[in-house]
Parts: C-alpha cells; structure tokens; sequence
C-alpha cells in the first residue's frame, strides 16, 4: 500500500512563495507509473484538483493558479513537488497530494497553507 506525506505548509502572507512536497513510500513503483496531482480544500468547501504531471513531465495547472503554481515531480525519490508563487487569501487551503486517473483510496493528512497577512 502506498503512503502519501505532503510537507512544507506554513502560514504565508499575501503575495509570498512557498513550495510544498509530498512523498509516496512505494515499493511497488505506483508513483513512478501515475500521472499525479495537487488537490486543495479550503475551508467549507469541497476538494478540488489545482495541478497535476503526467509521468512524462507534462504539466497542466487550472485557471485559478496557472502563472502562479508549478508543479514537479522527481520519480527516483518518488517526490512531488508544487510551488507556489504570488499566493492570494484565496489559495488558503489544506493541499494533498494523490493520483489523477484513480486516486489511491488512503489519503494523506495534507499540508494547511494559509495565506494572511
């Protein structure tokens, strides 16, 4: 079973940088062989997808963040990566990590990113 643990969430105030990270322990190499993305829920809303990478390293980010939020992936530590640029009160959320295709069915405890000055 693999393991997802996002990391790097901190408070941050409007206009600041920070990048998170999540790691999947995966012997079996599910993360290498998945296209894998970025999730956000913001308080009293439903969790959405905000970015995500094929393995091949294409990226797609949604309207909302696109300019704004890179992703990456390093598939020999079996990290993701999403930084984050030019944050907004809007981009308060807790962010998760999980596949795109089909999810895996345990999530990780995410990473809370607000933003406030």
């Amino acid at each position: 079973q693999v393991h997802l643990v996002e990391s790097g969430g901190g408070l941050v105030q409007p206009g600041g940088s920070l990048r998170v990270s999540c790691v999947a322990s995966d012997s079996g190499n599910i993360f290498s062989a998945r296209t894998m993305g970025w999730y956000r829920q913001a308080p009293g809303k439903q969790r959405e997808l905000v970015a995500f990478i094929t393995v091949g390293g294409r990226t797609t980010c949604v309207v909302a963040v696109k300019g704004r939020f890179t992703i990456s992936r390093d598939n020999a530590k079996n990290t993701l990566y999403l930084q984050m640029n030019s944050l907004k009160p809007g981009d308060t959320a807790v962010y998760y990590c999980n596949a795109v295709d089909v999810p895996l069915p345990t999530w990780g405890q995410g990473t809370p990113v607000p933003v406030s000055s």
